[in-house]
């Protein structure tokens, strides 16, 4: 095994035809029915961003960017299945807005929504976000990954807005 393949999990390689192909798959995507909300659940450029960077300006790990692309063709089937909520968090958060061709950050109530599945082989957990005034979009997949102190594995951090 070479030294990136061992480092990594995968190559560059790899790294970029599952970027790619997830890519495509994204942007094909604009809106998937969810019987929880009953309305569209949309896909915009943020859910996309947000696969790739973990605040703005600040990327991912590759690794975790590569089994975020590698999982995101589940995310349509997570949510038309999803009639039950296994979590929610309400919050004010910043949220950056374009105003007069600038950057502005701007308080606003933010609710994230939180629908565990087990899909083949795959637990994972999506994020659907809902800034108020605003429609409700996909933010975020998460793998189940991870170990606490215990041995225990655990599915995220527990900030909805990162994970």
């Amino acid at each position: 095994m070479d030294q990136q393949k061992k480092n990594h999990f995968f190559t560059q390689e790899e790294f970029e035809f599952q970027k790619q192909k997830a890519e495509l798959f994204y942007i094909n995507l604009r809106r998937v029915y969810c019987p929880y909300f009953k309305e569209d659940i949309t896909f915009n450029r943020k859910g996309l961003d947000h696969i790739k960077f973990k605040n703005w300006n600040k990327s991912r790990p590759l690794k975790d960017q590569y089994m975020r692309f590698r999982l995101l063709h589940l995310v349509p089937k997570i949510i038309e299945a999803s009639g039950t909520l296994q979590g929610m968090r309400d919050t004010y958060e910043f949220e950056r807005q374009k105003k007069h061709g600038k950057w502005e950050g701007q308080q606003r109530r933010v609710v994230f929504y939180e629908f565990v599945a087990i899909m083949g082989r795959n637990r994972v957990k999506v994020i659907i976000k809902n800034v108020a005034g605003g429609e409700s979009y996909f933010w975020s997949i998460i793998p189940y990954w991870g170990m606490d102190e215990f041995k225990n594995r655990i599915l995220y951090t527990g900030d909805p807005k990162e994970d």
